[in-house]
């Protein structure tokens, strides 16, 4: 029996039937949508005002971790900036650090953000909390090197769309267990964060092609996971796991009604109120997944991206060495 779904926003369904889709994903597909040409960043920065820097991390086991940094140019560098750590989406296993690169660069033309993105190692290369850690690494490197950055250490947001919305989730948690950095703020757009895949909104979406549809997501968890055991699995890895989620920094996370990632990514935020946080959740009525990254001029997308940045705007303290 077919499972009733929401349906998709008229306007993104148009948009989307020019979009060739998938039901699956195998090593063979993956191999040649990891060979297709990524988006230029440097079209990104044409017509911005914007310094970039290149720098490489050492993992804890040395690999390099490439991280780069994009700071307003001929501003004012006597006041500390925000900064926006950035991880990108792709299913854990594919995507660079531009991927979604347009979101965060919002940002900092509307704050003079320092914008850092970190490019982690994929799945199936690498496996359990490799990801993760990466990701934590490029984070601590950034609180190290704020001065030399220009950013204000107390106004450091992690952000990141689908498994990047996830890895920065555990990130989170991450820091806060560890008690370092200092993280202001963390936006999960549409993340990735329960290997379980067993929620209405996974069933849903499965059995029939789509952006991002329940097989392609047990395909890039299984990617990740490797051989680990379901007791083995930490929650920094899979952030749904979590048993507590108190003491996490102001959170915003948004998801579309029709995509697989709604019930776990609308669980997250409940379960922050439940431990005392504070969290914004907004479902966007017949997004599916990534809507606003693949058609920004959609107008829910528009709406998505404003309201975004908005809540920013909101949260965002002040310079603190003002």
């Amino acid at each position: 029996m077919t499972t009733a779904r929401p349906g998709l926003d008229p306007e993104l369904r148009e948009l989307l039937a020019d979009m060739p889709l998938m039901s699956q994903l195998s090593p063979e597909v993956l191999a040649q949508l990891r060979r297709l040409p990524s988006t230029p960043v440097e079209s990104l920065l044409a017509h911005r005002q914007v310094d970039r820097r290149e720098v490489t991390v050492p993992a804890e086991d040395g690999a390099p971790i490439p991280l780069s940094v994009f700071s307003p140019a001929n501003t004012d560098r006597t006041a500390a900036a925000p900064c926006v750590y950035w991880m990108h989406g792709g299913g854990m296993v594919m995507g660079d650090r531009f991927s979604q690169i347009d979101i965060p660069l919002d940002w900092l033309d509307e704050f003079g953000a320092v914008v850092v993105s970190v490019d982690y190692r994929l799945a199936p290369e690498a496996t359990g909390t490799a990801l993760v850690d990466d990701c934590y690494r490029g984070l601590l490197w950034v609180a190290e090197h704020s001065a030399e950055l220009g950013i204000d250490p107390a106004r450091i947001v992690v952000a990141g769309a689908s498994a990047g919305g996830g890895l920065a989730a555990g990130v989170t948690l991450l820091a806060r267990d560890l008690a370092t950095p200092a993280i202001a703020a963390q936006i999960l757009i549409c993340p990735m964060l329960d290997h379980r895949n067993t929620s209405t909104s996974s069933r849903q979406y499965a059995d029939g092609p789509g952006v991002w549809t329940r097989e392609m997501n047990e395909f890039g968890w299984r990617c990740l996971l490797g051989d680990l055991t379901d007791d083995e699995i930490p929650a920094y890895v899979s952030p749904a796991l979590a048993d507590d989620l108190s003491g996490l920094p102001t959170t915003y996370v948004d998801t579309g009604s029709a995509e697989v990632f709604r019930d776990e990514d609308a669980d997250y935020a409940t379960r922050i109120w439940a431990a005392g946080g504070q969290a914004e959740l907004h479902v966007w009525a017949g997004g599916f997944h990534g809507f606003d990254a693949l058609y920004p001029q959609a107008r829910v997308s528009a709406t998505a991206r404003r309201t975004r940045t908005d809540w920013l705007a909101r949260v965002l303290p002040a310079d603190s060495a003002a």
